[in-house]
Formats: structure tokens, sequence, C-alpha cells
């Protein structure tokens, strides 16, 4: 897949077309305002929902209607000539009242959840330049009324539920203007409506990707000679490629058709056409063609594609033949994809030249030969797939010099000889997958250490031998390992116990024998092990049958012995998963049952426990009555504790004195209207001080306030023992026997929250620069208060409500009610300071989505707690979803989710990530750099979010993270990310 485009622009358009704005002059008079003002309140009348109050100014009959929110008037104020109304939440249907606005110019209500049909009367609207409804819930076919806005230059409906055919008015109306059309993400249907004599020689982008169109690509197209960008992925289109049409865009920048049902030229046997015909588009910077029906030869014209070309795609198609030596005249290619064709022949050394590779992908095709060792030549080669070719020979010492591979995947190959030691030196790898070879020898202890290995370790299928390497307990972080079918004996080593963070163990079809290790059914996230077909003897040990996380299990085939319960995690599990093993008895359904022994000393046994439990439960009773006097002493100093904090709080006089009267006035008697905000312990309230500051008072519940106020106390002790640009500051208390609230500056830019779900979408307004900038601020905010602050904090409920954005876009963290504080920094604290310290006291530690799950399995709070909720925000950026949302079928969580598509199904998610934050408008080296901090955005997430603590990084390391891809946007030329990289 190309890296990543975007769904749409339309937040930055405006200012691409500015030139074609006309303000329209004072001809109307006061009887145009008075009617525009009926069309808006008649408009208002179909929103059913308004939760951001984004229409309480239209409410006023004392505003002005050009002083309404949205609203802007020309410059006699006589008539209203754009409405912005785009990520206000709003929710209802769009009013055919609009159409009495007759001098707009700009109507943008995207991202918002209207619904029903698209009034047909906006087509009356003939000043209209631009038009966006996209990222609603429109449905219904387009109005060939919109045909009649011959003015338009900007028009997007994509993402909606729009269906039928595309009228041809819409293309074909005479207009001279268009120069961006969206209709994508819809079920369109029909061919696309541009008939001969439709000439659209403005036009420089087309979205109509992911509908249902058929047909051909319309010979008309070649009129729009100034076209860039061309989207018509993900439809039913058929024909030939579009030859003749693109040998007619000099301009092309950006070709997209994969997806469709596209054939070669001359019978589905020649490429060379379409090549040729796109080596006039000087600017081509991404081509993909991939899962059509095209067949034929790579041609060696390939080598005649524009120098400017960074990824070629072309997977999943009847290609046939050798990979042509020219293609490594594309030098500025970053990805390549030929895989699942029908290549044949040697892997060219001339690929090797293309030292700017990032990512090639030649998989599934019947290429033969060895790997040519120039591959290690390729100084950024983050993804090398070879897998499931016809490939021999060695596995390559020059791997060694791949410093940034992260990925090698040569399975379902021929492959023999030894697995080079020097695979460790690539320091970054994180997957290896060499299984389904002929390999050979010993798994070498220095591969088999490998920390950076995070995914997964696959050898299976081999002919490897020799006893499992100790050092495999040093893949702490690795999720799964596949050493089945192979000679593997001896032992299995209990320090496999160590590999805390595996899910996936497959050891079968080896010669392995002895007991097996109880530390390997500890391990806390285990969910599949497979040890068939080996020689193991003796008892299952019952750490498997106790395990909370274990869901597959085969032991067959071996020579084990002993009782097998139905219950724990064998409850679901038949004789199938222990066939083979004559010395098992149990419950299992279809497992023989064991033999009843006569046990003569069970008369005595009641008459030992008579002598024995007696003197033991005075005993314990003098225990429970020595803890009774212990807790209430505890109590005592706990209370003494609380008395003298408050009285050192008596002394303090650092922070200003606002009585409450004082808040009354600021707040217009806490007037809901003032209501910014709200939680589980009060309300949050906007208000101006008599000095005109500015402030939120966050009110504590008076009806709960005995639950409440040691959270009251926590916040306050917390925010005036923490100082850090990144922590939000007290300005003071207010605190009376009815009344507790915190006085804090007001943040202009709201939330994070409000700015990434103004309409359960990202806010386009937020660029991938500013998120990153808020998670690094948010980073070393956290880091600060786990490692630097005088009194160590664990926040407790790190999400996007609890950080809000300042002026200037810098992230603040905040709302420590739950926060724990740690003595002394050590988070080990013992069970009588926990009794002063702890602030959750039953309460289950931060908000549903964001908890770490050690948390609900009792756990105490942690910093690596934060650590958990700090991914779980990296990943829901990303994704551009909440973490609660139902989005994930059948999985737990959000990492869940995300962890099943990486890495290999990253695609769609990084398109719309790219989506989100990005124009066309950019440079190239910038689309690149921010698709790189996409996908380093996901890794951290998941890496933040690992089951097992112990696995997770520190916030000072994601500081530092952040930082870096921080600095790497600042400047991508420099390539810092590459080479600071610190992961693994």
């Amino acid at each position: 897949m190309a890296c990543f485009r975007f769904f749409s622009f339309y937040i930055s358009f405006p200012f691409l077309f500015i030139a074609f704005r006309v303000v329209s002059g004072d001809s109307t008079g006061d009887g145009q305002i008075m009617t525009d003002r009926a069309s808006l309140v008649s408009f208002m009348s179909g929103i059913v929902s308004d939760p951001e109050n984004a229409l309480q100014s239209w409410n006023s009959s004392d505003l002005h209607v050009c002083n309404w929110t949205g609203v802007v008037c020309n410059n006699a104020r006589s008539a209203v000539v754009e409405l912005y109304l785009n990520g206000s939440s709003l929710r209802g249907t769009i009013s055919p009242a609009l159409a009495g606005l007759s001098k707009l110019t700009i109507l943008d209500l995207s991202m918002n959840f209207f619904e029903g049909p698209i009034p047909a009367e906006i087509g009356s609207l003939v000043e209209l330049e631009q038009l966006s409804l996209t990222w609603n819930l429109l449905e219904g076919t387009i109005p060939s009324e919109l045909g009649s806005l011959h003015k338009l230059v900007y028009f997007n409906l994509g993402t909606n539920k729009l269906s039928g055919d595309i009228p041809e008015a819409i293309f074909c109306n005479g207009s001279s203007f268009l120069d961006y059309v969206d209709l994508s993400n819809n079920t369109l249907t029909g061919e696309i409506p541009l008939r001969d004599g439709c000439e659209l020689r403005a036009l420089r982008y087309l979205m109509l990707w992911s509908n249902g169109l058929v047909g051909p690509v319309p010979p008309a197209l070649a009129n729009s000679a100034r076209l860039e960008w061309l989207d018509l992925e993900s439809n039913m289109l058929s024909g030939e490629l579009p030859s003749d049409i693109v040998r007619k865009l000099p301009r092309l920048q950006f070709l997209y058709l994969s997806y469709n049902d596209f054939v070669s030229h001359d019978g589905n046997t020649n490429l060379r056409p379409f090549f040729s015909a796109l080596a006039n588009s000087s600017n081509l910077q991404e081509l993909e063609l991939a899962a059509n029906k095209l067949g034929g030869e790579i041609p060696a014209n390939i080598g005649d594609l524009p120098r400017t070309l960074t990824q070629f795609h072309i997977a999943e198609n009847l290609i046939y033949g050798s990979i042509p030596p020219q293609i490594s005249n594309l030098f500025n290619l970053t990805l390549l994809n030929l895989s699942s064709n029908f290549l044949n022949g040697t892997i060219p050394t001339e690929l090797c030249r293309m030292e700017r590779l990032e990512r090639v992908y030649l998989s599934n095709n019947s290429l033969s030969g060895e790997i040519p060792s120039a591959v290690g030549d390729l100084p950024h080669l983050g993804l090398l797939d070879l897998s499931r070719n016809k490939l021999s020979g060695l596995i390559p010492d020059s791997f060694a010099n791949l410093s940034q591979l992260r990925r090698l995947l040569l399975y379902k190959n021929q492959f023999s000889g030894m697995i080079p030691p020097s695979l460790a030196k690539c320091v970054n790898l994180e997957i290896l997958d060499l299984s389904h070879n002929r390999l050979s020898g010993t798994i070498p202890d220095e591969v088999a250490g490998m920390r950076s290995l995070k995914i997964y370790f696959n050898l299976s299928s081999n002919y490897l031998h020799g006893a499992l390497p100790l050092q495999l307990s040093k893949m702490d972080m690795v999720l799964a390992v596949d050493l089945s079918s192979n000679n593997l004996s001896g032992t299995i080593p209990s320090q496999l116990g160590s590999c805390i963070a595996l899910e996936y163990l497959n050891l079968s079809g080896n010669i392995l024998e002895g007991p097996f290790p109880v530390s390997i059914g500890q391990l806390p996230y285990l969910q599949a092990l497979d040890v068939s077909s080996n020689r193991l003897i003796g008892a299952i040990p019952q750490s498997l049958q106790a395990s909370p996380t274990l869901k597959q299990l085969n032991f067959s085939f071996n020579s084990f012995s002993g009782n097998v319960l139905d219950d724990g995690a064998f409850a679901a599990l038949t004789v199938d998963s222990f066939q083979g093993n004559s010395g098992l008895c149990g419950s299992i359904k279809g497992m023989k049952a064991c033999k009843k022994r006569r046990h003569y000393h069970l008369i005595i046994v009641p008459i030992l426990l008579s002598l024995v439990v007696t003197p033991i439960f005075c005993i314990f009773g003098s225990c429970l009555a020595l803890r009774s006097k212990i807790r209430q002493k505890l109590e005592i100093f706990s209370r003494a504790d609380m008395v003298d904090e408050e009285k050192q709080e008596s002394k303090e006089h650092k922070y200003p004195k606002i009585s409450y009267r004082q808040l009354m006035e600021a707040t217009g008697g806490f007037n809901p209207s003032g209501l910014i905000g709200s939680g589980q312990f009060g309300h949050v309230y906007k208000g101006v001080l008599q000095d005109n500051t500015r402030i939120a008072v966050k009110v504590l519940d008076s009806k709960t306030a005995g639950g409440i106020l040691g959270s009251f106390k926590r916040e306050c002790q917390i925010l005036k023992r923490t100082r850090h640009r990144n922590l939000m500051r007290i300005i003071t208390i207010c605190s009376r026997p009815d009344f507790k609230a915190l006085v804090l500056p007001l943040m202009s830019n709201g939330s994070l929250e409000r700015h990434l779900y103004p309409s359960h979408k990202l806010n386009q307004g937020l660029d991938l620069v500013q998120l990153v900038s808020i998670c690094s601020d948010v980073a070393e905010g956290v880091a600060y208060l786990h490692h630097h602050s005088p009194v160590r904090v664990v926040h407790c409920d790190l999400k996007p409500s609890n950080i809000l954005l300042n002026d200037d876009m810098t992230a603040l963290v905040t709302d420590f009610g739950i926060a724990r504080l740690v003595k002394g920094g050590d988070e080990g604290v013992t069970p009588y300071d926990s009794a002063t310290y702890s602030s959750t006291d039953g309460l289950l530690c931060g908000s549903v989505g964001y908890i770490a799950p050690e948390y609900g399995m009792g756990k105490r709070a942690s910093t690596q707690g934060d650590v958990y909720s700090f991914g779980v925000l990296l990943l829901e950026i990303v994704m551009g979803v909440r973490p609660t949302e139902v989005l994930f079928n059948e999985c737990s969580s959000l990492h869940e989710w995300v962890k099943s598509h990486y890495p290999h199904n990253l695609d769609p998610i990084v398109q719309q990530a790219l989506s989100r934050c990005s124009s066309p408008s950019m440079p190239e080296y910038f689309r690149k750099a921010c698709c790189e901090v996409i996908v380093e955005l996901i890794e951290l997430g998941l890496m933040c979010t690992q089951y097992s603590p112990s696995t997770r990084p520190s916030m000072m390391d994601m500081a530092h993270e952040m930082s870096r891809l921080k600095q790497y946007l600042s400047d991508p030329s420099s390539q810092e990310m590459e080479a600071t990289s610190s992961k693994g």
C-alpha cells in the first residue's frame, strides 16, 4: 500500500483558493440580512443535538446575526457570505432553508452527525464556491441540482452513506473553477459520468476511492491537464490501464488505481504502453496498481518512470517473468512492492543500488537463486519480505550491516546452512521468521539472546538440532516463539519462565525430554502452548491449570502421567489436547477415569484434626485481636497525620485569598452556561475575576463530600508540591464546611479530548506536529511526577480529558483526584505507608479503556500503570477512536485490535491517520516523515500497553522517545529519527 494518503484536506483548502473568493457587496440592504437570519433560524430548528453549544449565540435576540458563531457576513454586514460549523458535533438534518442564504460563498458542515438526504435546494446557492459536507451520516443520492453551482471550486461529500449514481451535471455543468472533488468512501455506483465534451480544466484533485463504481476511466478526464492527484482505488473499474489519459496529465503526482479490475494492453500482456505514458508525468511520486488483473512482464522501460517516484506498488496481480535490472534507475524509491505475482528468476543485484529503499516486498512469487550479499548495503532498509519463494543458498552475513532492519521475513524458501550468528547485530530487529526452510545446525546463542525481538521469533520446520539455548530467556519482550518441527533435544529450560511477555509458545515436533517446567505455566500472559510430539514425562504442572490467560493447549503424544481435572484453564479442553499419553487419567471429557484407592487412614484424620485445629484456632484468634488493635492505632496515626497536614496548610500564605462570594461573582453564580466539564467528583466552571483573570473553578459535589474529601486534599497537596511547565498549577483553594473548590488557570484551548472528538472523529485542526508535541508535553509532565517531583506521584487517570491546552497549545496534565503519592519515590511502600498515602481507597485506578490490566487483578497503582494509559493515548490518537468504542469485534481492547493488525496490516490504519494530519500540498519528504512517525507512535503505543508491567518502558524513556519524534518532525531531512532510534 502507498504511504497512506489522506482522506480529505478541506481544512486547509480555503487558503488554497483565497484567490477565488468574491465578497458580496452591500447591494441587498436590510431585507437580505433579515432573510438570512430567518434561514439560519429555520436551519437551527433541524438540529436535535448541540452538545458543544455551538449554536448558543444563535439564541440571542440582541446579537446581530453577523456575530453568531460560524457566521461571516460581507463588509457591509448586509448578507451572510460564509457559514462554518465544521466539527461542532451537531446532530439532525440539513434544512432546505439554507437556500435562503443567496449570497453564500462557503458552506462547511463537515465532521458532524447530520443524517438524511442532501437538500436539493442547496443547488440554488449560485454564488457558492466551497461546499463541504464530508464526515457526516448523509444518505440518499447526490442531488443533480448541485450541478447548478457553476462557481464551485471545492466540492467534498466524502465519507458519508451516499448511494446511487453520480449525477452527470456535477462534472458536466460548464464550470471552469472546479479544483477539488471528493466523493470517496460512500456507496456510489454506476460509471464516472465524465462524457466527451466535459472539460474540467481547473481540476487538480479527484477522489472517488472506496465506492462501487464500474466501467472504464472516462477518456474525457484527459482534458484535466492540471490534475495532480487521482485516486480511484477500491472500486470495480475495468478496462485497460488508462494510458491515453495519463499521457496528457503532465502534473500528475499521485496515481492510485489499486483494488479494481484493470488489465494491461494487448490482451493483458503488455505494461510497456502504460509506463511509457507515465514517463511524461515528471513529478510522479506514488504509483499504486495493486490487486487488479494486470498481466505481462515488468518491462525494461520501468526504468524510464520519473526519478521522483518514491513508492511503487504492483502486488497481487498476474505479472510474470523476471525483475528487470533497469528498475534500479528509480533510485529515489523507498517502497517497492512486487509481492503475490508470478515473478521468477533471481533477485537482480542492481536492486541493491537503490540506497533509499526502506521497505521491500517480493514475497509470494517464484524467485530463485541466492540473496545478493549487496542487500546489506541498503542503509535505510527496515523491512525485507522474501517469503514464499524458491530462494536457496545461505542467509548472507551482510545482513549484519542492516542497522535499521526491524522485520526480516524469509520463511517458506529453500535456504540451507546454519543461521548466521551475525544476525544478532541487527540491533533493531523485532520480527525474525526463518521458518519452513532447510536450515541446519544449532540455534546460535547470539540469535537466541536477541533482546530486540518484540513480536515473534520463528525457526519452525527446519533441520535444527541440539539443546534449547538458555539465552532464549533474554527475549523478555517477545510475544511469540515457534521452534516446532525440528530435531531439538534435551530438556525444556525452566529459564523460559523469564520470557514474561510470551503469549504463544510452540515446541512441538521435536525430541525434547524430561518434565515440563512449572515456571512456564506461571507466565502471566500465556495464551497458547503446544509441546505435542516430544518425549516429555511426569505430571502436567498445576500452574498451567491455574493460568488465567491460557486458551489453547496441546500435550499430545508424550509420556505424561497423573490426574488431570477439568477445571481452571482446562475446563474447555477435550481429550484431543492430551491424546497419546497413556499415563494420564482424569475428568477431562473423553479421558479415562483414574482408579480410586482405598484410604484406611480416613478414620484417623478427624481425630488428628481435632487435636491440631483447637490450639491453632486459639493462637489465630489472639492474632486477629492483636491485628485489630494495631489497625485502630494506625487509623489514629493516619488521622493525626491529616491534622498535622491541615495545620501545615494553614501556615502557608503563598496563594491569594479568594472568597466564596468572589467565586460566585466570577462564575455568575455557577451558571450552567459556564460549565466546561464534569466528573465523578464534581463540576468545573469557567469564570473571570475582577482583575480580568480567567479561571476554572473545580467545585466538589457536596452530596458526596464525605467520600471525596480525601480526593480534594490529595489534589491540593499534589498541585502545590509540583512545579513543571506541563503540569497544571493551582491559583488558590476555597474551603468551607459546605463548599470546597480548586481555583485553576483557565486553559483557552480546552482539553485534548475536545480537539480529538468534536464529532467522534479526529479534529483536522490538529496536525501531526501538534499531536506529537502534545504527547511530548504529557510525557515530560508525567515523567516529572514519576521521577523528579519532591513527592513521587502516580497519576492514575491519564486520558485526553485530563490534558488541557493553553494559548500556545502547550499541554498541561491535570486532575490528580485519584492519584497516589509514593513515599520517598519508592513504589514498593509497606502496607502501613499505603494506609497513609493510598489515594484510591477502593476505587479502580483510572477510567475505563485506560486502566492497566493489573489493576483489575487487585494490583496496586504504579508508574507502569500510567505508562499503560499513555500507550492507550498514543494508539487512540493514531486510530481516531475512543478505546471504549465498539470497533474491535472480538478483541478485548484497543491494544489487542491494533496488535492484531501489526505489522502486516497497518496500511489502512496509517492511511487514515495520515489523512487527518496532512494535506496534499505538503512536501513529499514531509509526508514520508509523517508516515514514519505514525508507525513509530503505533509501536510505542504497543510497547507501553504490554500486559506485563515490567516489560513496559518508563515515562522517562517515553519522554525521550516523544522528544525525538518531535525533533524529527521539525527537521525530517536530518534523519535524526533513524540515527538516534533506541528501540530494542
